[in-house]
């Protein structure tokens, strides 16, 4: 085994294996950037209790239609960006309150659909941030029962 192989023929463009990135993929890449994003925002999380604050993800992705625009040197027309796909997302988060809800949710919309494109190489078609629940100090009494 001390022999070297002899130089493999190249495969062309249109015989290689595609990239897939599966829509649980995607979902946790989305989560995590929008827990960041939220961590940010000071006066929000302080309200929030620690087990809500993970955000709720629902996405679909399709897959791009394939392309034979590969040109003379193995690249791609495009350049060294693919799309790999597109992802429609729906993200629900849950917010301390009194805080910028408008800003938060702005910066998570923004957030996600650059780290989508750079981390996944996916475009996003459609993102919708919904805001399922907002946490004041004035509500969390867990150490209190309900008085009737």
């Amino acid at each position: 085994m001390t022999g070297e192989a002899g130089p493999r023929p190249g495969v062309p463009g249109g015989e290689r294996g595609a990239t897939a990135v599966a829509d649980r993929v995607v979902a946790k890449i989305a989560a995590q950037v929008a827990r960041e994003v939220l961590g940010r925002f000071t006066e929000s999380v302080r309200h929030v209790p620690p087990g809500r604050r993970t955000p709720r993800v629902n996405t679909s992705v399709r897959r791009a239609p394939e392309r034979n625009t590969a040109g003379p040197d193995g690249e791609s027309a495009a350049g060294p960006r693919v799309v790999l796909g597109e992802a429609r997302l729906r993200i629900t988060v849950e917010l301390g309150y009194p805080s910028d809800i408008g800003a938060q949710c702005a910066a998570v919309r923004r957030e996600v659909t650059e780290r989508l494109r750079t981390l996944a190489g996916m475009q996003v078609s459609d993102l919708a941030v919904s805001v399922g629940r907002l946490h004041t100090v004035y509500a969390r009494h867990t150490d209190r029962e309900r008085v009737r």
